[in-house]
């Protein structure tokens, strides 16, 4: 993919938040999308016609994450009130709220089978839950951390989550075993390649870190961007020829994957952008900020 392909076209806005959008998630197939905020509400989207399709209330404080499953039918969000709501995309409705964490919930992730939801807490703690049990109580607490845990990754076997200690850690739920890769700086977003192979650390010294995931070797490091105060996503464009994510002044950045370059930066939101989403198919992202805006991007 060659830099002209980019996204770097504003095609949307999306307004409707009051207040920071602190996520922005595509769904599995890109047609929709999900937002969260400290308006303590979800919102649903058709980004590529800006239209706003439904508003989920129910969080009594702000919204910092959400994600839906693959067949587009159950949602999950978490937030400042340690409660992760499991609800009916249809209806609107909460089907079951999840309780467990100590402190806010900074991030949830549904499994390949949307049948167990993980959640990432600023109580060191990451907690599993099977949405089709009745039972509102974790069904594993990993609890090794020795701060904040902010983002979480699964795969079919592994749950991977980066935490303000400044690990990276892989736990292989069939084995039973941990693997820790020490950063040294405080990890406040993970986002897995395309392939499978890498993991891309947004961190507190304003770099973002990839990683080989089998052999925990530092691959590649990016720079240009602000990254100290704020929990800020990072991805992989949809061919993993490219790394992007948002900066606290504003701006979005994109890097070429091998060599670290900053093939592109341009001023996206007037104030910090929390979150990127590449588009699964199409050379399309979403961005969404502290403006209150979520801003669609094509090339």
């Amino acid at each position: 993919m060659s830099v002209s392909d980019l996204p770097r076209n504003e095609s949307t806005v999306l307004r409707g938040h009051e207040g920071a959008v602190l996520a922005a998630r595509f769904n599995g197939d890109g047609n929709y999308c999900l937002s969260c905020g400290k308006d303590r509400t979800i919102r649903l989207w058709n980004p590529h016609r800006g239209i706003h399709i439904k508003t989920y209330k129910s969080h009594g404080r702000e919204v910092r994450d959400v994600h839906v499953t693959s067949d587009n039918s159950k949602l999950i969000s978490c937030g400042g009130d340690r409660q992760i709501f499991y609800w009916d995309v249809a209806t609107g409705r909460v089907i079951r709220k999840f309780r467990g964490h100590d402190s806010e919930v900074n991030a949830v992730k549904f499994n390949e089978y949307s049948s167990a939801v993980v959640s990432a807490g600023y109580d060191q703690s990451l907690r599993a839950w099977d949405c089709r049990s009745h039972s509102t109580e974790p069904i594993q607490i990993i609890d090794t951390f020795s701060d904040s845990v902010m983002s979480v990754c699964l795969t079919k076997t592994e749950m991977i989550a980066g935490s303000v200690d400044g690990t990276v850690r892989t736990f292989d739920i069939r084995m039973g075993r941990e693997i820790v890769d020490d950063l040294g700086q405080p990890v406040n977003c993970i986002s897995m390649s395309n392939d499978g192979n890498c993991i891309l650390a947004s961190c507190l010294d304003s770099t973002l870190r990839l990683m080989d995931r089998s052999t925990g070797e530092l691959l590649q490091e990016y720079k240009g961007h602000t990254c100290k105060s704020y929990k800020l996503d990072c991805c992989l464009t949809n061919t993993d020829a490219h790394v992007t994510g948002g900066s606290e002044d504003g701006y979005i950045y994109f890097w070429d994957l091998v060599d670290a370059t900053a093939v592109s930066s341009f001023r996206a939101h007037a104030s910090v952008v929390t979150s990127v989403s590449y588009h699964p198919k199409d050379n399309c992202m979403i961005t969404a900020s502290v403006d209150g805006t979520i801003r669609v991007w094509k090339n």
